[in-house]
């Protein structure tokens, strides 16, 4: 598992990551402090606090360069 820190800090962006994030296969999750939520589910993130950097695991290791560059707008 590989991991990248991002920042969502407004609705649109939240939207766009979500659509993009929905375009690969596999699992991955978002985390805000010690909350985890999946990070596909649009009502899963907006339950965490947004306002702050967010770590986003990937949890299959060869998708990594691919997830990395298509959200790499919102590396924080």
């Amino acid at each position: 598992m590989k991991s990248l820190n991002i920042k969502l800090d407004s609705i649109d962006k939240v939207k766009d990551f979500v659509n993009t994030i929905n375009t690969f296969d596999g699992d991955f999750d978002l985390a805000s402090s010690r909350y985890v939520v999946d990070a596909k589910s649009i009502m899963g993130i907006f339950s965490l606090d947004v306002s702050s950097v967010l770590r986003l695991d990937v949890h299959d290791d060869a998708q990594y360069d691919a997830v990395k560059a298509a959200l790499g707008k919102y590396e924080a």
